[in-house]
């Protein structure tokens, strides 16, 4: 009698090592995030992914692995591939993970697991003011959370969330409200660095617990698009006729969460867009004479096709902000795109043998 009364589903399991499929994932989508702070991996990370993704070593042992190659050689931390490799690691656990709650020690915990022994401030709430000039805002800087109230501003923000009943009529119903939920939780920046990939990783964490199922490569191949979005989510200069908008994450949103294939470009996000598409619309007549070989160049300038993703991302911007006919140097460069000073001489190489 004992036994028929048993629920045949009341034991706990332990979960064991996620599928390839999700590993695959986990690995890609964390290697894209570092985008967004203009880092990229090492080939030595990749090969420890690949391994993970066949089975031939745990997510701990991998994790083991990165950390290892680094205190072996100092040598081997340049352009801070060290902080993108560990990260990457990390991230890849996190978002392989089934646990995860909807709260603010979450949210920090996330911070502090991702930054320990890379950032001192790691899983601290900073205490001090913060700005940075955006590309994509012609070089102003977000409004980012007062340091005094940041733990107010959390807590806030994700009660109202969680209080929050989204409609049941469909998926595009919900989109506005979590774009405008995730660049509310983002614009409060609580931590000093690495925000917008404890956003990012933390906002797919909670996507996958409303029941979405995100295992596909937006996030690995347009995590800058993700931060600009966010940027111009959260801006204002009623001066200039700039209004913030989410609309833009909302693109990324349909793509991610409903299949649909909107065009993300950086290059659309940015403030002075339709000046400058104006003026692409509108060449001057000696432009228009230019020999018949530079005619035919794609209007997408003709990215080299052996040239990365990133780089050919990279590049488009540049050519946005300046064009054909505007000289820019490597401190420009470091500046629009916030990458340091070796990878951005490599970018203007890469542009001149391009061009």
């Amino acid at each position: 009698m004992d036994d028929i009364k048993k629920d045949p589903f009341e034991e706990y399991l332990r979960h064991t090592e996620p599928s390839r499929k999700e590993l695959g994932y986990a690995w890609y989508t964390a290697m894209g995030l570092q985008a967004v702070d203009g880092l990229e991996t090492s080939e030595h990370l990749k090969g420890i992914a690949k391994d993970n993704i066949d089975g031939k070593i745990t997510l701990s042992e991998a994790n083991k692995l990165i950390e290892t190659y680094y205190e072996e050689s100092l040598d081997r931390d340049s352009d801070r591939t060290r902080e993108a490799d560990t990260v990457t690691g990390r991230i890849a656990a996190v978002l392989s993970e089934n646990a995860f709650t909807f709260s603010v020690p979450q949210y920090i915990g996330i911070h502090k697991r991702l930054f320990t022994g890379i950032f001192s401030h790691a899983g601290k709430i900073r205490d001090y003011n913060i700005s940075k000039r955006e590309w994509v805002l012609d070089g102003a800087s977000v409004h980012y959370g007062n340091a005094f109230e940041l733990r107010e501003l959390l807590d806030y923000d994700l009660r109202m969330e969680k209080e929050y009943e989204y409609p049941l009529d469909g998926v595009s119903e919900m989109i506005p409200h979590l774009a405008k939920f995730v660049a509310r939780l983002w614009q409060i920046h609580a931590f000093g660095e690495g925000n917008t990939r404890t956003t990012a990783v933390f906002f797919i964490k909670y996507l996958i617990s409303l029941g979405f199922n995100v295992t596909n490569d937006l996030f690995a191949k347009n995590s800058w698009y993700f931060r600009n979005a966010l940027v111009r989510a959260n801006y204002n200069d009623y001066t200039k006729d700039i209004r913030e908008t989410t609309e833009y994450l909302e693109l990324f949103l349909r793509n991610l969460l409903m299949g649909e294939s909107n065009e993300l470009k950086n290059r659309y996000l940015h403030v002075r867009w339709n000046t400058i598409k104006q003026d692409i619309d509108n060449p001057k007549q000696d432009i228009e004479e230019v020999k018949q070989d530079i005619e035919e160049v794609k209007q997408d300038i003709g990215l080299h096709i052996e040239l990365s993703a990133k780089t050919k991302q990279h590049i488009e911007v540049l050519f946005t902000e300046f064009g054909y006919e505007k000289y820019f140097g490597r401190m420009d460069v470091m500046e629009i795109l916030g990458i340091t000073a070796s990878p951005a001489s490599t970018l203007i190489k890469k542009c001149w043998i391009w061009n």
